[in-house]
């Protein structure tokens, strides 16, 4: 790193570009080799990665099938380190290469829904659950996901990103993200002081969108130990929201879906039948 760097007149990239995610970047859109996708038995039809925008998803499939809702559905395995999100397949569904891409089968012609939020939306609007009818509680769920699709990305690809991601230490990339995450943390604080859940007192899709990405952060399951760095324990209305979430069944099932790190007993790769977190979790069926 240098303090007199000057930016040329016209950017072009380094390679390799470092970073743990330096394999995946690329300033071009586009396929990058053939690959079709994988297509189940049911209507709904999942290629993700468990991430925390495919935790989202998968979070919402899951309660759905609680609620009673005929939600079955296929989830594919997208290694995005492997670059699965550049076959061709993958790009006719999201060409935008990201994670999580659904395909409704039901629907006639198949029907393509990309970027978790509208994935949410969509959903919720077909089941006609987890989102409010009331019109104000409607539009405060909506609020509160389109926060979270506009401000994660300063948690994630921010402050994740140079505290733990990036090949060098960057003492003024990591505070301005650190200060931006906290500020986050205290609107979410604030706001949680007087509500049960995002929308109010109902459970909606705006807390399925954040928290996998803020209740993880401050329960110290995301990005090391990065709830110490941010002090987490002084959210102390974001933790009780978190905890509360954490311990719903259809939760716990939605975070294994697609998850390859971790405890194998909590990793389910495919999600193809209900039964599959009883007998396909990877310490029942090996590493593959």
């Amino acid at each position: 790193m240098s303090d007199d760097y000057i930016p040329p007149k016209v950017w072009a990239p380094k390679a390799p570009n470092g970073g743990q995610f330096a394999s995946i970047n690329r300033p071009v859109a586009g396929p990058t080799h053939d690959k079709d996708l994988p297509v189940g038995k049911h209507p709904l039809q999942l290629y993700s990665l468990a991430t925390p925008n495919g935790q989202k998803v998968t979070i919402l499939l899951e309660e759905l099938l609680e609620a009673g809702f005929d939600a079955e559905y296929d989830a594919w395995l997208i290694r995005i380190n492997e670059g699965d999100q550049f076959g061709s397949g993958f790009v006719a569904v999201n060409p935008n290469s990201k994670i999580p891409a659904l395909m409704d089968h039901s629907a006639t012609p198949p029907r393509r829904v990309f970027e978790s939020g509208s994935i949410l939306v969509y959903l919720a609007e077909k089941f006609g659950a987890f989102l409010p009818r009331d019109p104000a509680a409607r539009t405060e769920a909506m609020n509160w996901l389109f926060w979270q699709m506009g401000s994660a990305p300063f948690l994630g690809g921010g402050f994740g990103h140079f505290y733990v991601y990036a090949p060098v230490k960057i003492e003024y990339a990591i505070d301005r993200y650190t200060m931006e995450a906290k500020r986050q943390l205290d609107v979410l604080n604030r706001h949680l002081a007087g509500n049960r859940f995002m929308a109010g007192e109902e459970y909606s899709i705006a807390d399925m969108a954040i928290w996998p990405w803020y209740g993880q952060v401050v329960a110290g399951k995301l990005y090391g130990d990065a709830a110490t760095f941010l002090d987490a324990g002084i959210y102390e209305n974001v933790r009780r929201w978190s905890d509360e979430i954490a311990a719903r069944p259809a939760v716990g099932r939605g975070i294994m879906v697609n998850k390859t790190n971790g405890d194998p007993a909590q990793q389910l790769w495919e999600r193809h039948d209900a039964s599959d977190f009883q007998n396909r979790t990877q310490d029942k069926i090996g590493t593959e």
